[in-house]
């Protein structure tokens, strides 16, 4: 399928008509009245034509074909079928079995040796993770996740109760490290001397940023990006020379 057909089916919107069609080869069962029931219960909410006709985008077509499996397949009720959909929308994997929280997918990318200007250029993916999920996902106990906020090494989202795909990184991260006796008072040096990277970074990028010309604050992101980058390849050569001299070498 070529990009232009993937992107046009993206934009098609169907009917609710045309969405019965759609479904009933998978779901036999399928009614109007039920997918208006669906809406009603906050599970799919199609956009709606000035004349007030409703029309489904992809995503509402493969949220109602999750909904109708998993009623079909798992018998679970709509209120854990809604759980599983925010869980999804929030970019987590449904909790297996009732009690449980949800988790954040498995990684089957393994971690770049080395970050680059684009990674850093990147937004984090969209994940937004309550305390009970970050916990699950990243295998820190409550109080060591108490201990490492305490030194700042993780914080939720300004202004919100929730963590996301950097703050998962970190906590992973550093529940490994956990497990060779390193305690938050010394992962602490980390956080301080990535501080005073930022800082350095900002002092050199401030003057660009502040040009008056219309592409002054794109140049100041790119240059950011690149110092950033710059910065973990030297730190990282700089740890692998230190490794290789061992604690003897001064």
């Amino acid at each position: 399928m070529s990009s232009a057909t993937v992107r046009s089916s993206s934009r098609r919107r169907w009917g609710i008509g045309e969405l019965l069609a759609v479904l009933r080869p998978d779901f036999p069962e399928v009614s109007i009245s039920k997918l208006r029931f669906l809406e009603a219960e906050g599970l799919v909410q199609p956009e709606r034509t000035p004349a007030g006709y409703r029309k489904y985008s992809t995503n509402d077509v493969e949220r109602l074909r999750y909904i109708l499996a998993t009623q079909r397949d798992r018998y679970l009720p709509l209120k854990v079928i809604g759980e599983h959909l925010d869980a999804i929308d929030r970019g987590l994997q449904p909790a297996e079995a009732a009690g449980q929280p949800a988790r954040a997918p498995d990684s089957t990318e393994p971690a770049p040796a080395l970050i680059t200007a684009a990674d850093l250029m990147q937004s984090s993916p969209a994940l937004r993770m309550s305390r009970t999920e970050l916990l699950a996902s990243s295998g820190l106990s409550d109080a060591q996740l108490v201990s490492f906020m305490g030194f700042g090494l993780i914080e939720p989202v300004l202004g919100t109760d929730f963590f996301d795909a950097d703050a998962l990184t970190i906590a992973t991260t550093v529940s490994e490290l956990s497990a060779y006796g390193l305690e938050p008072r010394h992962l602490r040096a980390f956080k301080t001397a990535a501080d005073r990277e930022v800082v350095l970074i900002e002092q050199v990028t401030s003057p660009v940023a502040a040009q008056r010309t219309d592409d002054a604050q794109g140049r100041a992101l790119q240059t950011v990006a690149h110092l950033g980058a710059l910065s973990v390849r030297l730190h990282a050569c700089l740890l692998r020379i230190g490794l290789r001299r061992g604690p003897d070498h001064t």
